[in-house]
């Protein structure tokens, strides 16, 4: 099978932390939290999160020594204590904002956007795949987008993912988890097909790899990580565009969101096997460095609390 550079397929028994950690909190937890925030209102009712930043930091070991371990890379430095609560509230912060983004109360944010053009200029009837990470929120660019703009948007993702999701939307709102698609289904590709083919913006956050995928080594913050190949082959595919996207918690209740051009693989059923290779290989490549420059300027806004660097043994 001909691969990219430094490409490697996953190996199942290889699986990362991350994979096998069960989500944290019930539906009724979150349905409890969901209502008594929105009845107080976002203020008042974020006077909890202190608390919870403070109890994981004290009492989740594996968490604390991930995001130490990239506090270095990204500082230069060991982290303070204060630096590592830091870490942990804005993710803290996100999740619990994640409730009023879902539930589409929006008056309390002040959120700016930077690349707009990138998707406005989309043709009519075209859509684009939006690649963002870990890092900053998801559901504050879906409930941006859905204000903002008449294309449908949807999600992507493996289906054990698109199921706790699924459960954590809803036990917010009930109608919050429509526009979820789960990838590796037989109709999979012919329902992401339509979507581009009708406008849709299809979200894929593409900075983890489960273990099965193939990956690409790609130096970042001064040490090799492993990327899927999978999301940007999936594109390129489909001969799509594919949108970096980003929306980074800046504290209080800004959020930042910026939208910026990776790839273009609408030319791309002409092109050679081994010219899309390539292709898709650079476009991963820009991917990732998009990735690095957002988590070097905004560090507190990155998600990943397990090895990010770990590599996958290729069997």
């Amino acid at each position: 099978m001909k691969t990219l550079p430094h490409e490697h397929p996953g190996d199942e028994s290889a699986r990362p932390e991350w994979v096998d950690r069960g989500e944290r909190g019930s539906p009724f937890l979150m349905r409890f939290m969901a209502r008594l925030s929105l009845g107080l209102g976002r203020a008042p009712a974020r006077v909890i999160l202190y608390g919870i930043a403070a109890y994981f930091l004290a009492f989740s070991a594996s968490a604390r020594r991930h995001s130490r371990a990239f506090l270095v890379r990204v500082l230069g430095r060991p982290p303070t204590l204060a630096e590592q609560y830091r870490h942990f509230l804005a993710f803290a912060s996100t999740v619990h904002d994640r409730v009023f983004f879902v539930a589409g109360r929006m008056e309390p944010f002040d959120v700016r956007v930077h690349g707009a053009e990138v998707v406005d200029s989309l043709p009519e009837g075209t859509g684009a795949f939006l690649m963002g990470a870990h890092l900053g929120s998801f559901a504050a660019l879906r409930a941006f987008g859905r204000e903002r703009t008449p294309r449908r948007l949807v999600m992507a993702m493996l289906p054990e993912n698109a199921r706790k999701l699924h459960a954590a939307l809803s036990a917010i709102d009930p109608r919050a988890s429509e526009g979820i698609l789960a990838l590796g289904r037989m109709d999979s590709m012919l329902k992401l097909r339509d979507l581009l083919d009708d406008g849709a913006l299809v979200g894929v956050l593409a900075d983890r790899t489960p273990g099965r995928d193939a990956v690409v080594r790609i130096p970042f913050l001064g040490r090799p990580a492993d990327f899927p190949t999978g999301p940007m082959r999936l594109a390129a595919m489909l001969r799509s565009r594919v949108i970096f996207m980003a929306a980074l918690y800046r504290g209080g209740n800004r959020y930042d969101i910026h939208f910026e051009m990776l790839a273009d693989f609408s030319g791309a059923e002409a092109a050679s096997r081994g010219e899309r290779d390539r292709l898709v290989g650079e476009a991963i490549a820009r991917y990732a460095a998009r990735v690095e420059h957002h988590a070097r300027t905004d560090p507190y806004n990155w998600f990943n609390f397990h090895d990010f660097w770990a590599q996958r043994d290729a069997g």
